[in-house]
Formats: C-alpha cells, sequence, structure tokens
C-alpha cells in the first residue's frame, strides 16, 4: 500500500480585518496508510463557513483558534479508499471536519468523521441543508428559541445558508410573518421567491433598522434568529413582543472588525422589560440530534417542502477566494468547494 499525497492549506499570517489571499499557504504532503482503526479519505466537497474567520484569531473562543502553519479545519464530505477500521468500508461516504485539504487518514473520531445515511440528497447537501448550515437552523430554531406556531420570526443573515433554512422551518411550522434582512436587493428577491418569507429588506440601502423592523413587524418580533449582531440587532431587540425568544447564531458584522462594537444598554434593557428569553448556541451541543435532523430534513426536501441554493467554487486550490467572497456577502447561497 503507497503512501497518499495530499494538497493542503494552512494559515500563513493572521488575517487584519477582512482576509486577504497571502494570509493563506497551500502545500502539498505525502500521508501514510492508515494504521490499525484508521480510515483513508479522499475529499470530495469541503465547506467554508463564517465561524472560521473567529478562529483566525489568536484569542480564546469556543473552540482552538488555528495555528500558523498547521493544515486548517473544515467540514468536508468525501468517500472511504481504504479502511482498517470494522465500522467503515470503502466507498463509505462520509463528513468530518477535515477539509481544506484533498485527503486524510486518521481514526474517525479525530477527524469528527461520520458514516452518512442514504437519504435521498446530493453528497453537496450534507455540507448545507443537511450538514452544519441546515442543522444549525433545525436546533436553534425548534430547540432553542422553541418556535411557536403563529409565531412573528425575524432573521438576519436571512439569504445565507442558515438562514435560508430558518425561514423554510419556520413556514412549515405555520409561522407569519416570517421577515429577514440581507445585502443586496438580488438577495431580497431571492428570499421572497424562493425561499418563502413574507417580507424582506436589504440592510445597505434601508439603514433606518428600527423603523423598518418596526414596519414589517407591527405586533413585535416573537422569534429572532440572529447571523448577524450589531446596529440591526440592537434594532430588534427594540422591537421584541412580550416573551419573545432569541436565539444568538452569530455575530459576522463583529467578525472582522479590529474593536467589536458595543451595543446600547437600551437594547439589554430590552430583555428585562419584555421578559425575552436569549440564548447562544453552538450546534455541537445538539450533536445527538444529528441522526434525527438529518432525516427530519431530508423528508421536507423530498416532499418538496424545503430547497436550497447552492454556490460552488471548483478546485481546492481556489478556497480562500471562496472563503473571502462569503466573508464578504458575494455567494448566492450555500459557499462551497468541489475540492477535484
Amino acid at each position: 500500500m503507497t503512501a497518499l499525497t495530499s494538497t493542503e492549506w494552512s494559515l500563513a499570517a493572521r488575517p487584519v480585518g477582512m482576509p486577504k489571499l497571502s494570509d493563506f499557504q497551500m502545500k502539498t504532503i505525502d500521508i501514510a496508510p492508515p494504521g490499525a482503526g484508521e480510515i483513508q479519505v479522499k475529499n470530495e466537497w469541503m465547506s467554508v463557513d463564517p465561524y472560521m474567520r473567529g478562529r483566525m484569531q489568536d484569542r480564546e473562543s469556543y473552540v482552538p483558534p488555528f495555528q500558523i502553519g498547521e493544515t486548517m479545519q473544515g467540514g468536508a464530505v468525501g468517500r472511504v479508499t481504504v479502511s482498517n477500521h470494522p465500522d467503515y468500508k470503502e466507498g463509505d461516504l462520509v463528513s468530518s471536519m477535515a477539509g481544506w485539504r484533498t485527503a486524510w487518514v486518521g481514526k474517525p473520531e479525530m477527524a469528527m468523521a461520520q458514516k452518512l445515511p442514504e437519504v435521498g440528497l446530493p453528497e453537496s447537501a450534507f455540507l448545507g441543508v443537511a450538514g452544519m448550515p441546515g442543522l444549525t437552523a433545525y436546533a436553534g430554531l425548534l430547540r432553542v428559541a422553541e418556535l411557536k406556531e403563529g409565531d412573528t420570526v425575524f432573521v438576519s443573515g436571512a439569504a445565507g445558508a442558515v438562514g435560508s433554512t430558518v425561514v423554510q422551518i419556520a413556514k412549515i411550522k405555520g409561522c407569519s410573518p416570517v421577515v429577514g434582512s440581507c445585502g443586496s436587493d438580488e438577495k431580497v428577491k431571492f428570499l421572497i421567491e424562493e425561499c418563502r418569507y413574507d417580507a424582506a429588506f436589504n440592510y445597505k440601502t434601508d439603514t433606518d433598522y428600527l423603523a423598518k423592523v418596526r414596519e414589517l413587524c407591527p405586533k413585535g418580533v416573537d422569534c429572532y434568529f440572529d447571523n448577524v449582531g450589531g446596529n440591526l440587532t440592537d434594532a430588534v431587540f427594540a422591537n421584541l413582543a412580550q416573551f419573545a425568544r432569541v436565539s444568538i447564531c452569530g455575530m459576522i458584522s463583529q467578525y472582522n472588525l479590529q474593536k467589536p462594537e458595543m451595543g446600547p444598554r437600551a437594547s439589554y434593557m430590552m430583555l428585562l422589560i419584555r421578559q425575552v428569553s436569549a440564548q447562544g448556541f453552538l450546534v455541537p451541543q445538539f450533536g445527538g440530534k444529528f441522526p434525527q435532523g438529518i432525516q427530519q430534513m431530508a423528508k421536507w426536501f423530498n416532499e418538496g417542502k424545503l430547497t436550497y441554493r447552492e454556490d460552488i467554487v471548483d478546485g481546492l486550490e481556489n478556497t480562500p477566494e471562496a472563503f473571502i467572497r462569503m466573508l464578504k456577502g458575494e455567494n448566492r447561497g450555500k459557499q462551497l468547494v468541489r475540492v477535484s
């Protein structure tokens, strides 16, 4: 059995502000054949996600930062090519956190790998609607925010892979209106025509957030799914309904700032006045629900109740470009890299 060559990306420098291409370095390495209890996997699809920007900073967080010179991690889907593990065989489709590389060898648990079920979905969907973004929407909306039929729902970052799934689950569950914010008029059209939002607005041109949220959610927001943070979140907090629930998923407005913004204390006061429940969450805490979530998302997709859009960049060599365009909001749907 011969060694396998893998092309991989590492962090060359910690970005200041928006990452640039020179912050990344590509290398080719030889990886040994799998030992006892190990598998060899060739990646076919890879995900780039907003949370990766936070891991590029050398600071304490919920996961360790990327280290300079080490191969970066991220969601990936690939096929087992050699197995020395009793639960995996050649040809099995697996997801893992061994992204930003063409191939890997190791024990499945070290790469957070899991064998994927046959549920009638394309392979790439396990990085989107049936992967971390879809399961983030599923857990954050149904478990964290305790979504109720008839809720008025507001979603920031509404056109992203998570936000475009949140709205569809909310509509399946009988919520109305479901309102979102995004960064272009084209995305507004996408949200309303394809994702079933009742209303949406471009936060770059409609900048009076307080008035806009009040206009589109006249009865107040019962459920806020926050992907953005910042001034928009301050405006939504000022329009929360009594006993509202806030699911804090991300803060993409803050990720590239040298000094994160501090919102007005009036926003925090609204949690008390309206008796609001707000909870931040990390999707791995719901890992035990992943099989159930995948089956449910696949069922809705196969019934025609759930749709998704992908933005695909070809070639591992173009991964940094895909990552940067995603951070800039230039993607149209879930940003993926087709590895080979």
